[in-house]
């Protein structure tokens, strides 16, 4: 039996797209069941309207009351899609519909749990969209074990479980292949087609690159520390007491003696380094019973079973 697959489409003032893309859609899925999700995120032109013309009822639109970011969105189209392979893409028309099947058999044949698209023949301009996405690709592979070419390109095929448990906040999406690497997702990359934009403006730029390292602290902390923050904050926090008690006794050892240690600096520094090291240890302390209170509140586990195997009899 075919899968169901659910492609999720954030779409932000794209009613000259709208048509051409569901035209695309449907030429290149012809031998699937599928539902798409338009999710519009604050549009303020006709998108809404356009999707509704469609007159499909494989075609929806989920409205977002504002314009909540490209991540939230992709977050509500993820939370309503109902296939068992999720599929995210842009409504620019850069992505193509038809590239889909090929992941999907990708995904099946390697047994993976995400397909990623990689942009060989990019048509967009160097200076505003290819030099901040080669730096942001770059930072991301240098700081994290996920060793994929092109972390932006949107269209990508998930399982179900992997992109239901996302929790896509913020601007997250760009991290969506470590995100689903902390779950424990088997991901591969695969070429995709991709067209240059010709209806609407690009909502990228070269900020997008101060967004990702910033984004990126996040990740880091996420993938080392995310179970155990005890272990970052703990570590910090006892060299920097350590440092200042070592230099508190210096002090000691000098009043001691006889010197006048009042009102010099190194001392100041030191009663700081106390402080501040007792500070961070709390922080930590506070961010595991935090972090357990996240699990066990909500019965969460630490750990995503893939399948256990039994002997058959």
């Amino acid at each position: 039996m075919a899968k169901t697959i659910s492609l999720v489409i954030p779409v932000l003032n794209e009613e000259d797209n709208i048509k051409v893309l569901a035209e695309r859609i449907i030429s290149g899925l012809e031998s699937f069941e599928f539902e798409v999700l338009f999710v519009d995120d604050g549009s303020t032109d006709s998108t809404v309207e356009r999707i509704l013309q469609l007159n499909d009822p494989r075609f929806k639109a989920v409205e977002l009351m504002k314009n909540f970011g490209q991540s939230s969105a992709m977050q509500a189209g993820i939370d309503a899609a109902s296939g068992e392979y999720i599929i995210t893409l842009d409504g620019d028309l850069q992505n193509d519909p038809s590239d889909i099947p090929m992941m999907i058999q990708v995904l099946e044949e390697k047994n993976v749990d995400l397909v990623a698209g990689e942009r060989i023949n990019r048509q967009d301009g160097m200076v505003i969209r290819k030099l901040p996405s080669k730096i942001a690709n770059w930072i991301i592979r240098r700081t994290t074990e996920v060793r994929i070419r092109d972390y932006g390109c949107t269209l990508k095929v998930f399982r179900r479980e992997i992109a239901k448990n996302l929790h896509l906040y913020g601007e997250l999406h760009r991290f969506i292949p470590v995100l689903a690497h902390l779950q424990g997702a088997r991901i591969v990359q695969v070429p995709v087609q991709h067209h240059a934009r010709i209806h609407g403006k690009s909502k990228y730029g070269i900020n997008r690159t101060f967004k990702v390292v910033s984004d990126l602290m996040l990740m880091l902390f996420l993938k080392k520390y995310l179970l155990k923050p005890m272990h970052l904050f703990g570590g910090i926090g006892m060299v920097i007491l350590s440092i200042g008690l070592l230099i508190n006794a210096y002090f000691v050892y000098l009043k001691i003696m006889g010197a006048d240690i009042w009102g010099r600096p190194m001392l100041l520094l030191g009663i700081l380094l106390v402080m501040g090291g007792i500070q961070v240890i709390t922080i930590g302390i506070l961010a595991e019973i935090q972090m357990r209170t996240y699990y066990e509140s909500q019965n969460k586990t630490t750990y995503n079973i893939r399948k256990i195997h039994r002997h058959e009899a």
